[in-house]
């Protein structure tokens, strides 16, 4: 029988919406001012696939991570919930408890089918996903070995191609009766920074514009700061220069390296630079290397856009690209993150959701990585625990700030002293201000920035005259953001017994290396 076709359009209207497929790309140490969408003075590098999602979507530029390195963040991702809740701290000996409640496996538990390959960097094996292949701690960038359900395999090829394929072939086998999550997560561009093997004359010897901070000699601000060991002058390596080979090359790869390394770095030893001109050589070294794995990551991007959209998914899933946090490209004359000051405090997060996030909006609002898990279960239409800590971006989809939105956000940072004697610190954000504490490296010391007038962050107001009451506020600020997100009384965890210290041993760099000796 042939239904009316009043009744026939309201069956059609009532019919519920297709739930969307998630892909969440996303990479490690990739600063937001190496994706060409953030426009970056120095224009760095040109990012078209990264900075498609942009165009397509929304950019958020106020994106902040809760505790700036990569284990950690990572955590935070899966579970919604701040360090001192997940219970991973730092990357020297914290292990992720995978029996915790994640946003994986609550969407298993609406039929979602979920992936995720590449980097894990969290010790425990992954849980809650259907299909996983991941990268043994850190993984390596040539011919790496993985780890799946079955045990380790070897792979040929570079890291960011490899991850990428692993992630095209499962889409292409997934049950297409399902939506899904799947996580394409990148080694590129963390440390050493080496570059796809034909990608090694990228950017044809450029001479790098410089950041103004370049040569901070970290005079204004407490005396933590200068204390650090991440610097282009005293921390670099010659794993890092590339002045020594990577591991785990094959002839043909150690051949293709020698022919573009060779010549320069023979060039640089004749040269000798010395002082400043030792500094700018590394910072140029590091910017080639570093760049050509965010061109890697980059193309890749593009080749697994080109897949979902060949496979006609691209109008009903969600593309979301970030990072696990900032990164220091010679600002402050760093490499690394760690800190709350704004290129390690920030992240990129560009999301293209088909009719939710506005194409080419963007975003001034604070979200933050304790975000994602929510909105990803909001997006499948899955109630999050109470004890999730962030809050789904759906509202901030279209640019604008959100009424009731946060205006202030808590940032706890712990490593410490290794690997580069970083003192832990926790402060609170607004979209002007900063009060940083630094503790458990000497006496405890306070900080205040003012982004407006101050926006490289090279000087303190913390005793300036007329800043009492923004300090007064910033307090009131801290106290109740720790209050609410059920901060320890004590800070230290270390202190507390909650973690153990362990002695000489490094984190995400490994141990400590001796400096590049010409």
């Amino acid at each position: 029988m042939r239904l009316p076709l009043l009744l026939l359009a309201a069956v059609v209207h009532a019919a519920p919406a297709q739930r969307p497929n998630i892909v969440f790309v996303f990479s490690d140490d990739h600063a937001y001012q190496a994706i060409s969408a953030y426009g970056d003075s120095r224009k760095l590098i040109q990012t078209p696939n990264i900075d498609r999602l942009a165009k397509d979507g929304v950019r958020f530029d106020r994106a902040l991570v809760t505790n700036s390195i990569c284990g950690p963040s990572r955590a935070v991702i899966l579970t919604g919930k701040y360090s001192h809740k997940n219970g991973f701290y730092n990357n020297s000996n914290s292990v992720f408890d995978g029996s915790q409640v994640t946003f994986p496996k609550l969407m298993q538990k609406a039929g979602y089918q979920t992936a995720i390959f590449g980097k894990w960097h969290l010790v425990s094996d992954p849980t809650g996903f259907d299909a996983w292949q991941i990268l043994p701690g850190q993984g390596l960038y040539y011919n790496p070995p993985m780890k799946g359900p079955s045990g380790q395999i070897q792979t040929k090829g570079y890291v960011t191609d490899i991850v990428t394929d692993l992630s095209i072939d499962w889409i292409s086998r997934r049950d297409r009766s399902k939506p899904f999550v799947l996580m394409c997560q990148h080694k590129a561009p963390h440390r050493e920074w080496a570059p796809n093997i034909k990608d090694l004359g990228w950017d044809k010897d450029r001479v790098y514009p410089e950041p103004e901070t370049l040569f901070d000699d970290y005079s204004g601000r407490s005396q933590q700061v200068a204390e650090n060991d991440m610097t282009l002058e005293k921390t670099i390596t010659p794993l890092d220069v590339k002045l020594t080979r990577p591991d785990n090359m094959s002839p043909e790869q150690i051949a293709a390296w020698d022919r573009y390394y060779g010549p320069r770095n023979e060039a640089y030893r004749k040269a000798d630079p010395k002082g400043r001109d030792l500094v700018r050589w590394r910072y140029n070294r590091y910017m080639h290397d570093y760049l050509g794995c965010v061109k890697s990551v980059d193309d890749n991007v593009g080749r697994l856009l080109a897949h979902l959209e060949k496979e006609g998914l691209l109008e009903n899933t969600i593309v979301a690209y970030s990072s696990d946090q900032g990164f220091y490209l010679g600002e402050h004359g760093w490499f690394d993150k760690r800190w709350i000051f704004e290129e390690s405090l920030r992240t990129p997060l560009l999301v293209r959701w088909p009719g939710v996030a506005t194409p080419g909006a963007v975003s001034k609002a604070i979200v933050s990585n304790v975000d994602f898990a929510q909105t990803f279960l909001d997006a499948a239409g899955v109630k999050a625990p109470a004890d999730m800590q962030g809050r789904s971006l759906r509202p901030a989809m279209g640019g604008s700030v959100p009424d009731g939105w946060r205006t202030d956000f808590y940032y706890h940072y712990y490593e410490y002293p290794r690997p580069h004697h970083v003192s832990p610190h926790y402060g609170v954000v607004t979209d002007r201000y900063k009060l940083v504490r630094y503790y458990g490296s000497g006496p405890e010391r306070t900080d205040l920035f003012d982004l407006e007038k101050d926006p490289l962050e090279l000087r303190s107001f913390a005793g300036v005259a007329g800043y009492e009451s923004v300090l007064a506020d910033l307090e009131a600020r801290l106290g109740r953001l720790r209050k609410e997100l059920e901060v320890p009384a004590q800070e230290d965890p270390y202190a507390s017994g909650a973690l153990k210290r362990a002695p000489g041993k490094g984190g995400k760099a490994g141990k400590k290396k001796a400096p590049e000796k010409k």
